[in-house]
Formats: structure tokens, sequence, C-alpha cells
């Protein structure tokens, strides 16, 4: 995959995740708030601290690739896409066609997320 095409398809995906998540803050995703003054049965509080939980995990994984793709769209300003940053040998292009955001080659990938636990 050339730089170029790289760039588009990153540029799209921002585009995608930017407005599913500003849907998802527009419909008051995470806000957890009883609907009436009446208390609500515990299982229903529950329920929805459980949603509220549920679209603030979307709404941190959204923010954090979006953070990966402008991370990508800047190694391609810098001319260093597609070059790991722990072994510093090229990334396969199968691999940035599935994730064009990746930093590393699948090997430290997988040494990475070990590590991590």
């Amino acid at each position: 995959m050339d730089t170029e095409d790289a760039r588009q398809q990153l540029e799209q995906m921002l585009r995608e995740i930017e407005s599913a998540a500003a849907i998802l803050e527009a419909e008051g995703a995470g806000e957890s708030s009883e609907l009436s003054h009446v208390d609500q049965h515990p299982a229903d509080t529950a329920g929805e601290l459980t949603d509220a939980d549920h679209q603030n995990a979307l709404l941190d994984n959204a923010a954090e690739h979006r953070e990966q793709i402008l991370a990508a769209l800047a190694r391609i300003d810098q001319g260093t896409y597609g070059v790991c940053v722990d072994c510093g040998q090229p990334i396969p292009q199968a691999r940035l066609e599935v994730r064009p955001e990746a930093t590393r080659c699948l090997a430290d990938q997988e040494k990475a997320e070990a590590a991590a636990g």
C-alpha cells in the first residue's frame, strides 16, 4: 500500500470514528441519571449503570483509535510510515492493508501484547 492510499484510508477511518463518537455523545452516551423523581428498582438502576459503562467504553475506544490514526498520519508526514517502531523493519503490506494504523510488525505486536498482560 503506498502512502497516499494509506492516507486516504486513514482519513476515511478518522471521519467514521469522529462521526460515530459525535452521534454517541449527542445521544448522551455514558450519562447516568434517573428518569423520574420516583426511586427506580435497583435492577433498573444497575441496568442503566451497565449501559453507561458500556457507552463510556465505546467512547474511550473511539478516542484511543482516533489517536492511533492521527499518529499514523503523522508517520506518513514524517516519512516513517510502514516501519516497525520496535525492530525498524518494514511492516508487511498485508498487515498495513488490514491495520493501516499499525505501528509494529506482527511479531513485535504479539510481544508487546504479551508484555502488557
